[in-house]
């Protein structure tokens, strides 16, 4: 399969929100996140994060078909919640890049298109003239009853990409669960590596 891999850019993220909102949802709703995702939420999640100054919405495509996305955008248009672990630790957030998040079907998986996605997104911190970039994953149990025998955490591909997991450095963020009725709080963990 051939798959083209772009930053998409105005009236393309536009046309874009409701195939990415709907990707996210689907992505996320597998271990481990397990998100009950909706739909107007990440739509309008998607165009925040998108209209910042500098921010870089990457998608893959099959044809028409978009598979994979990954966002990244200056840490300092980011909400003061995200910002203030780094100022608390002295990290200079202007010159720091936030990757939101990257999803890809499973099918798609093990043909670089991971790789193309942190490429472009660290393409785009060089723009912007970050030094660093970040990003956060949840934490699990090694023993979570709905983790997959066959699951395959990511840490090992970002250490290779040069991404180290900030020692103590968490924070929590609320979604909920599929068969939950309410948001709960999940250990998130941050990473960060030179750009």
């Amino acid at each position: 399969m051939t798959v083209a891999v772009r930053t998409l850019t105005g009236a393309e993220i536009s046309a874009a929100l409701d195939d990415l909102a709907q990707l996210r949802i689907e992505v996320f709703r597998a271990f481990p996140y397990l998100y009950d995702g909706d739909v107007a939420y990440e739509r309008d999640y998607i165009a925040e994060f998108a209209a910042a100054p500098h921010a870089a919405l990457v998608a893959a495509f099959d044809g028409d078909r978009i598979v994979g996305a990954a966002t990244a955008s200056p840490m300092i248009a980011q909400k003061a919640e995200f910002q203030r672990p780094f100022v608390e630790r002295r990290i200079d957030v202007d010159r720091l890049f936030y990757f939101g998040e990257s999803v890809l079907l499973p099918d798609y998986r093990g043909q670089g298109i991971g790789h193309a996605f942190f490429d472009q997104r660290e393409a785009a911190g060089r723009v912007a003239g970050a030094v660093q970039a970040s990003f956060c994953a949840v934490v699990r149990a090694v023993d979570h009853p709905a983790r997959p025998a066959d699951y395959q955490p990511l840490d090992a591909f970002w250490q290779k990409r040069g991404y180290r997991p900030i020692i103590g450095f968490t924070t929590d963020f609320e979604w909920k669960e599929f068969g939950g009725a309410e948001e709960v709080s999940h250990q998130m963990q941050y990473w960060i590596g030179p750009l």
